[in-house]
């Protein structure tokens, strides 16, 4: 579910985003000869080994992750609580003093987010296809059965550590670049632009703080930056076990957008 979390924040800020201009990155240094690169499948699954292993993820049957969210600039920060259920069941709802609810969820191939800015939306397109592979239970380990192609492009250093950037591409929908040490095995960073109400948006999160969570090794801090905003996002608590189905029922606002 962490990896959903990394993306969700991009609604939060509603239409003020799509009003800025995204910075231009600073140019990087030549990337390593392709060569001398170690293989995607294999910076990939070293991941999955240094995090906990295959059998600690597929030991657990849901997830619930409670934490903070938080817009510095704007002076808002609430807390989050996100469920999660295979195969792709989530449902996460943030509660800002000031806006109230902001709610996503996915269900039985349906993806939805509910805001006081935006109203009650019913996700399609490379929208959709992107919230149902975030919501993917296991989807590090699944990584195979939801991204076309994985290739190792190049090599960056982040935070004084060197990382291999590995590029997944989906079927449908825009590719996720993630940046791995070299030394750990564990993500760092990941960008992608993601498509919402508001237009493509680009986003990068850096990930840090990696703690043992429900079995298995997750970030506890998501700083994300997305048109000029920066959303950080903590991590308190992960509890593993099986969610009541209702759970994952969308609001009734959404019922009626689905009836429509």
């Amino acid at each position: 579910m962490i990896r959903k979390l990394a993306w969700i924040a991009v609604i939060a800020a509603g239409g003020a985003w799509a009003a800025q201009q995204v910075e231009t990155p600073a140019p990087k240094p030549p990337a390593a000869k392709s060569e001398d690169l170690p293989k995607a499948d294999t910076i990939l699954d070293h991941f999955i080994e240094v995090t906990g292993g295959k059998a600690a993820y597929e030991a657990r049957k849901g997830e619930i992750t409670t934490g903070t969210f938080e817009m510095a600039a704007q002076g808002l920060k609430g807390p989050m609580t996100a469920y999660a259920a295979p195969p792709d069941k989530s449902y996460s709802v943030m509660k800002l003093e000031g806006i109230g609810d902001i709610q996503q969820g996915t269900e039985n191939g349906i993806a939805w987010d509910n805001n006081p800015m935006l109203g009650p939306r019913v996700k399609t397109g490379d929208e959709k296809a992107e919230a149902l592979r975030e919501a993917a239970f296991n989807g590090q380990v699944d990584w195979r059965s939801l991204y076309d192609k994985a290739e190792t492009v190049g090599v960056d250093t982040i935070d004084g550590e060197e990382c291999y950037k590995v590029v997944l591409t989906p079927a449908v929908g825009k590719p996720v670049t993630t940046w791995f040490q070299k030394k750990s095995g564990l993500a760092v960073k990941r960008a992608t632009t993601a498509v919402t109400a508001m237009g493509e948006v680009p986003v990068e999160v850096i990930l840090s703080d990696y703690k043992n969570l429900g079995g298995v090794l997750q970030p506890t801090k998501m700083v994300q930056k997305a048109a000029g905003q920066e959303v950080i996002i903590s991590i308190a608590s992960v509890k593993t076990e099986e969610i009541p189905a209702d759970k994952f029922d969308p609001p009734a606002e959404v019922k009626a957008k689905l009836k429509q």
